[in-house]
């Protein structure tokens, strides 16, 4: 049975009829066709699309949804149609059983019982699903929709039949089918309303439990393919500027807690299956026995066989693991992707049947609408699944982005020491920051792999259709463009590779630099560092100039193709034969295809530089994952019963790295539970190293260590986070109130609680600037007892603090009667007075414990240890006590205020929980502030006048030239395509020919031109920015760095510079490009189809509109971005610094919680500014669609007026318009964006300067000062404005050549003296005069470079050692030795093997502390200046260093003033004088014998440190 008998008895109703339909000039279907495939096509769909649907649902269940007055009317209305056709049905059956009744034959046939049975059946199959949905918690439902949608469209074309017929042949209508027709069309009309709305949340969804729910998951289909569900955020955007607060929680799946894990999980799959092969091997080589190890040829051996294996098996591979992490959410977009580029083509094919139609004027005009209808409809629905594919890039991205930066934090935790050495901090920070970033770059990009190449075949199939064979000569212009952009994007790669190496070093050094900055300034250095930091820049400024002389002809070489491509296949088209005519159907729809190449042709490149910028971070990132971890089970930690040892070690050797000697050798040592253990040796004799192998730290190369129970550790240098006094000592415990009192009160913090502003609330800054050495150390400590743990490990955690505070700390914490007195306590110490309490005590030499013993039997054994002791009997008696002040508070040049008379120290309850009245007083650190409003002009007129003004001008000239040239050869083609053809063939070709090529070799040459112009400006900017910021901020006075956290300065020279040096330039061109394509396609519309004038003012106010909208709220969030992002560094650095600690205590989990929490933070900003995009894009795509619209149906209304050839011009340009206008607004969105980089970058030639470093011409004479007089006047200063002097009237005269010693208690004011001496605080009262002179007078390098000080804490940067002695090379050799040998450093350097070369690493890690103390003073004695300050030097030695020291100053420095902050009084006891200021005044100030009779302070505090 055919169809015709199926849809009626006698087959008088055909399925198509071309006469009724297209021929006509009022069209219509025919009766069989709306019964049969009208009314199968929504069933069809249904019934695909059900079983992939209940699966998915099956999968993803989201809770169920209560019932509601929606959920019941969508149902009710779904039985309605169900019986609505069921009636249908039923009266087929009635009307065959009347036999011929009520109404005509035709009705009888099949098809009036089958579709109605179809259409009840998929009815109550949609109803039965929408309820399926409400129990698996769907809110809004898009396969739904497209069926009431589909179901509604199709009713539509039958519903306007039916009207016809009823209208033109009345006798025909069947009442009752019209009745029941109209019905179902008005429940179709109903469900396809109800189905766009939305039902009410799951119970428990995620939704109910955040605070601010992303309103994403609860809106509507429709919402959601359009992004309307964002437009609440825009409005508030628009209205005020938006905060933090505004943003709403990341959705669950795109949170780290979720994101990171799989990514980790699937990585340690990869490694194992990579390690699986090698571990067999590697165990082969027999384990040498112990003996061997000093003859050592064995272990070589084995060593290597170990190490070599492994590198023939292949590499995990990172790549691997995210696909797997990644790929399945991934490839929806690939399915988006496909549609999309099909879709692409579906314009050219309309214009060719617009210009058909132009020409053919038979043709019924419904026919140009239609085409115009079916343009806009294609190009929204396009629209709308490229920003769905968009959208679901950019969310894998910033997955990808999540993953990535917790992927490298927790490795960050685990990595070995070893390992951590060859990644500096800024390389591991630059890991998270731009690498990260260069995957979420590439994943928008990635699927252009295999869309490109689609897009092309596709293009090139049309154009073959069109203009036949001539077709190859374009493709063999392309092809041999291919080549050309494959050589330079290599040499991009290695320009890359280069530029990443620099911006590493510059990073790094920065990094040092920032961190070091007081010393640069206390030593003058700044100007060698800036020189240093200026070089790198310089060498990659050098490469970014190369890569942008090859960016000029790759664009050059784009741009052109194109056009080359059209120009050859159109010369060789009319050139083959001379009958072939070009007309406009073929001139425009091919170029309309050209168009379209255009676009994957431009894109390669662009994906291959970003795929081998991203393999360039592929590989880093794959380094640092796969670097070597600690050995977890190096040191046992289970309780083994009935053992009394707390800790031991058997025959343990370690080292730092499994390839060293051993540092530590032949270790034997039992702990019994609950000693107390003292560790002593001089520097470097492995004391640390002994404390860094019981924590796992070291490469356990053999022997076994056990400890028992958890474990705390102080640390040499205290470790102080970013956050509230309080917070570092609790460190993540909970708090118990009485036992945090008790603490404290032991630690001697009370006292510092007093100062404190806020009391234990304050902010602690970073690094713990705004507190003291001492403090610090007591914090240190503190935090360890705090936690209660089993074992304490102590690193010399007295060396900070003054004796008596030391001697307090001892008693009340560590020694026998100690908070700790039961727990296990290994303490390394130089104060020789705690050792006889010790119940044992260690002492190393190189690395091996000589002796171990209490201290009598050490005493009565009569070796090395009795030795020791007894050179430093006498002082051990002083040393009992000395300064009995709680360490002093102003140190680090930072505001503690200074106590009033009135404040005596309440050492009570009440102190610790000090609230400040005002909650700001505890604030430190500014965080990085997010500007708000409109980019002001003025930011874009100084970046241009970076530039230079001239060549900016001489740019824009340029580009307005190309584009002049690129429509003037369009508007020349549509001339030519118009032209009469006379006996089949174009009389004037030639002459069309090569004025179209000559025009378009003059666009060549102004894209080139351009090109050049704005990429080398753009460097000039950079450099020219980057030198001033640098200079800026060295210029900065020492307050300005307490209050700016390094990470946002950091932030500044690597993101912001980065952005100016290599995304601002382009940006610029393609902002450029696409303004005056806009422009131009305007121009070409207005004059085909001047009509389009009264559409085109009113879309360009309303796509202004949008974009204003637009750009208010997107700024925003990406400045809320940028700002959020700082503290994840910040946070990263702070961890870096801190691991030891960190695994010490087992915070680990605590601290990857907190990172985390910041990324997701971040991230809260960037994924509304990304839905903010595609929001933007819909908009504005929606109006380019308009105006194509609009073009096509002008023309088609004045089709009698139109030659052929501008109807073709005006609409291949209209269908370029949609992406020129989304891609400007995209453009000057990401201009005023990145232009912030700019705004930012100079914000620092606003902050407050120091003052002038030099005066020209220098009023000093070269030896000053000759003789040393220090004349202090009536000096006063004060930290900040809002705070009372910390010293006041201080009147004191010291002759040349005195030696003067400063005492005096905590905050009396000690070290703001020296600050005022290097001006590092200027005075606010009296002044300072050496041998004479003003020193307010001169500039602070001439004033800084003449003084000298051995600092507190010894700063060292990486570099060489004779770097670090010696920046400014003006000192030969052999002075820089002779310097090296009176510190007792000489055998030291020349046992190294670089000897003056040798490298320090990051901070001078690789030296112990007491060798870095002895390399400033080498400094000291280097410069030889008349003045010497000494700021508590010698805190961080043992008794032989410091004597070394103090003798070294008294034979060096003879001649010289000294100035001495003391430590311990009896360095100062054979001083000429000594200065005694308390609160912030002079109290005493004579020799200290004339001190010590008249009993005044002076007389306490050395009654106390027990020397009279």
């Amino acid at each position: 049975m055919d169809l015709g008998t199926f849809c009626s008895v006698d087959g008088s109703d055909p399925l198509w009829d071309w006469n009724r339909t297209w021929q006509a000039e009022n069209p219509d279907l025919t009766q069989c066709f709306q019964n049969t495939v009208l009314v199968w096509l929504p069933c069809l769909y249904l019934w695909l699309c059900a079983p992939i649907y209940v699966l998915y649902l099956k999968s993803h269940n989201r809770g169920y949804i209560c019932m509601t007055h929606l959920n019941k009317a969508k149902t009710t209305v779904g039985f309605l149609l169900w019986i609505v056709c069921w009636a249908d049905v039923f009266y087929s059956f009635w009307e065959k059983s009347q036999d011929g009744g009520s109404c005509n034959l035709s009705t009888r046939a099949p098809v009036y019982l089958v579709s109605p049975t179809l259409l009840g059946v998929t009815m109550l199959m949609a109803t039965l699903l929408t309820q399926y949905e409400r129990l698996k918690g769907v809110q809004s439902s898009g396969v739904m929709l497209n069926f009431w949608l589909v179901a509604f469209l199709c009713a539509t074309v039958t519903f306007r039949s039916k009207i016809i017929q009823a209208i033109q042949e009345p006798l025909t209508v069947c009442a009752f089918r019209y009745t029941t027709f109209f019905t179902y069309y008005t429940l179709l009309l109903v469900s396809l309303v109800l189905s766009a709305i939305p039902d009410q949340p799951p119970l428990f969804s995620q939704a109910s439990r955040d605070a601010n729910p992303c309103p994403e998951i609860g809106a509507s289909f429709l919402s959601r393919i359009s992004f309307w569900w964002i437009t609440g955020l825009m409005i508030t955007g628009y209205k005020r500027p938006l905060e933090q607060k505004d943003l709403w929680c990341l959705n669950s799946e795109d949170r780290s807690q979720r994101v990171v894990p799989q990514l980790v999980r699937r990585w340690n799959n990869e490694c194992l299956k990579v390690k699986r092969p090698v571990e067999k091997m590697s165990y082969s080589p027999k384990k040498p026995p112990r003996g061997e190890w000093l003859d050592g040829q064995p272990v070589e051996e084995s060593e290597i066989l170990i190490t070599k294996i492994p590198q023939k098996a292949s590499e995990p591979s990172l790549f691997w693991a995210l696909c797997l992490t990644f790929g399945p959410y991934f490839l929806i977009s690939s399915l988006y992707k496909i549609i999309q580029d099909i879709l692409m083509f579906v314009g050219p094919e309309i214009l060719r049947l617009l210009i058909r139609f132009v020409n053919d004027s038979s043709a019924p005009s419904w026919q140009g609408y239609f085409y115009t209808a079916l343009l806009f409809i294609c190009t929204c629905f396009q629209t709308l699944i490229l920003q769905k594919y968009f959208h679901v890039c950019f969310v894998t991205g910033m997955r990808l982005r999540t993953a990535i930066v917790g992927a490298v934090y927790r490795k960050a935790l685990v990595i070995s020491n070893a390992a951590r050495r060859t990644s500096t901090v800024g390389e591991i920070v630059n890991l998270m920051s731009v690498d990260a970033q260069r995957f979420m770059d590439l994943i928008t990009y990635i699927n252009m792999i295999w869309s490109a190449p689609l897009q092309v075949i596709l293009a090139l199939y049309f154009l073959w259709q069109n203009l036949g064979p001539s077709v190859l000569a374009g493709v063999a212009v392309m092809v041999l463009m291919v080549p050309i952009n494959g050589v330079i994007a290599m040499k991009t790669k290695t320009y890359q590779v280069a530029q990443m190496k620099s911006k590493d070093n510059r990073i790094k050094l920065m990094n040092e630099l920032l961190n070091g900055i007081k010393v640069l300034k206390l030593y003058a250095w700044e100007m060698a560092f800036k020189d240093k930091v200026s070089a790198i820049r310089e060498s990659e400024l050098q490469v970014l100039k190369k890569a942008a002389y090859l960016g000029a002809i790759s664009t050059f070489t784009w741009v052109c193709a194109p056009f080359l491509v059209a120009l050859s296949t159109f010369a060789v088209y009319v050139m083959i034969d001379e009958h072939n005519v070009l007309d406009a159907q073929k001139a425009f729809v091919s170029l309309a295809l050209f168009n379209i190449l255009r676009f994957p042709l431009n894109m390669l490149p662009m994906v291959i530089s970003s795929m081998v910028q991203a393999s360039v971070s592929m590989k880093r990132l794959r380094v640092f994952l796969s670097h070597e971890e600690l050995q977890e089970d190096s040191v046992e930690r289970k309780v083994i019963a009935g053992c009394s040892d707390s800790i031991s070690i058997e025959d343990g050797s370690f080292s730092w790295s499994r390839n060293d000697a051993p540092n530590l050798k032949r270790l034997n040592v039992r702990i019994p539970d609950g000693s107390l253990v003292a560790v002593v040796g001089h520097v470097g004799s492995g004391k640390s190293s002994l404390l860094s192998a019981l924590l796992g730290e070291m490469e356990k190369l053999e022997g076994t260590v056990s400890v028992k129970g958890s474990v705390a550790y102080v640390p040499q240098q205290a470790w102080i986070q970013n956050s509230t006094l309080k917070e570092n000592i609790m460190f993540g415990q909970e708090r118990k109130e009485s036992w945090y009192h008790k603490v404290v009160e032991a630690c001697a913090l009370l006292p510092d609680l007093e100062i404190l502003p806020a009391g234990d609330s304050t902010e602690i800054g970073e690094k713990g600037v705004n507190l003291s050495g001492g403090q610090k150390q007591r914090v240190s400590l503190a935090r360890a007892t705090y936690c209660d743990c089993a074992v304490y490990l102590m690193d010399d955690p007295l060396s900070a603090v003054d004796a008596h505070v030391g001697k307090h700390i001892f008693e009340k914490v560590i020694g026998p009667q100690g908070v700790l007195k039961d727990r296990t306590r290994v303490l390394v110490t130089h104060g020789l007075s705690y050792l006889p309490q010790a119940d044992l005590i260690l002492v190393m030499v190189e690395g091996e414990i000589t002796e171990m013993g209490s201290y009598l039997e050490l005493m009565g054994r009569d070796g090395a240890f009795a030795e020791f002791l007894r050179t430093y009997a006498n002082k051990e008696q002083e040393e009992d006590d000395s300064d009995s002040a709680p360490k002093k508070v102003v140190e680090n040049g930072v505001p503690i205020p200074v106590i009033g008379a009135s404040a005596a120290v309440r050492v009570d309850g009440d102190v610790i929980g000090k609230k400040a009245k005002n909650s700001d007083v505890g604030k430190l650190t500014e965080a990085d502030k997010a500007n708000t409003g409109r980019v002001k002009l003025t930011v874009f007129w100084e970046y241009m006048k970076a530039i230079g003004v001239v060549l900016s001008v001489i740019s824009i000239i340029l580009f307005f030239s190309h584009h002049f040239a690129s429509l003037f050869s369009n508007y020349w083609l549509s001339l030519w395509t118009d032209d009469p053809v006379v006996n089949g063939t174009q009389p004037s070709r030639e002459m069309r020919l090569g004025v179209y090529g000559a025009l378009g070799l003059s666009q060549g040459v102004a894209v080139f031109c351009y090109s050049i112009a704005i990429s080398v400006g753009g460097i000039l900017a950079s450099r020219y920015l980057h030198q001033s910021m640098l200079y800026n901020v060295l210029r900065a006075p020492m307050s300005f760095f307490e209050r700016t956290p390094s990470g946002n300065l950091v932030n500044r020279f690597a993101k912001e510079t980065d952005t100016i040096d290599s995304v601002i330039p382009s940006i610029i061109k393609m902002f450029m490009g696409s303004m005056f394509n806009v422009v131009g396609s305007c121009v070409v519309i207005l004059i085909a189809t001047p009509l389009v004038a009264a559409i085109i003012p009113p879309l360009g106010l309303l796509y202004f509109f949008v974009q204003r909208f637009y750009v208010s709220s997107s700024r925003q969030l990406k400045r809320l971005e940028s700002v959020s992002r700082s503290p994840v560094y910040t946070h990263f650095n702070e961890t870096l610094l801190g691991t030891s600690v960190i695994r010490a205590f087992g915070e680990q989990e605590r601290f990857i919680g907190e990172s985390d929490s910041r990324v997701d933070h971040n991230q809260k900003a960037y994924y509304p500014s990304i839905v903010a995009n595609r929001w933007l894009a819909v908009r504005l795509e929606f109006v380019g669609n308009c105006i194509v619209m609009f073009a096509a149906f002008f023309a088609v209304m004045a089709r009698e007026s139109l030659s052929p050839g501008i109807v073709g011009l005006s609409i291949s340009y209209a269908l370029q318009l949609t992406a020129s206008l989304t891609w400007l607004v995209r453009m000057s969105s990401d201009l005023e964006t990145n232009i912030v980089a700019v705004e930012r970058v100079k914000e620092y030639d606003e902050t407050e300067k120091e003052a002038d470093w030099r005066h020209d011409p220098s009023t000093l004479t070269p030896g000053w000062p000759t003789v040393g007089n220090i004349d202090i006047r009536g000096f006063g200063l004060r930290y900040r404005e809002d705070q009372e002097l910390a010293i006041r009237n201080i009147t004191v005269a010291i002759h040349g050549g005195e030696k003067v010693g400063i005492v005096g208690r905590t905050g009396a004011g000690k070290s703001s003296l020296t600050l005022g001496l290097f001006r590092i605080i200027e005075a606010c009262e009296g002044e300072i005069q050496i041998d004479g002179v003003n020193i307010a007078t001169l500039g602070l390098h001439e004033l800084r470079s003449r003084i000298t000080i051995i600092p507190q804490d010894p700063v060292l940067f990486s570099g060489s050692l004779r770097m670090n002695l010696d920046p400014f090379d003006s000192y030969s050799d052999d002075d820089v030795w002779r310097a090296l040998e009176l510190s007792h450093l000489k055998n030291f350097v020349s046992g190294l093997p670089d000897k003056l070369n040798h490298e320090c690493s990051e901070g001078g890690e690789n030296l112990s502390l007491g060798q870095r103390q002895l390399v400033c003073l080498a400094r000291a004695l280097l410069r030889k200046t008349k003045i010497l300050v000494l700021d508590e030097a010698t805190a961080a030695v043992d008794m032989e260093t410091d004597n070394l020291i103090q003798s070294t100053i008294r034979t060096q420095f003879d001649d010289c003033t000294v100035l001495t902050i003391a430590h311990r009084l009896n360095t100062i006891m054979d001083y000429t004088r000594v200065l005694v200021l308390d609160k912030g005044e002079m109290a005493e100030f004579d020799s200290p014998s004339a001190l010590i009779t008249k009993r005044g302070i002076f007389y306490k505090m050395a009654k106390d440190s027990g020397l009279v």
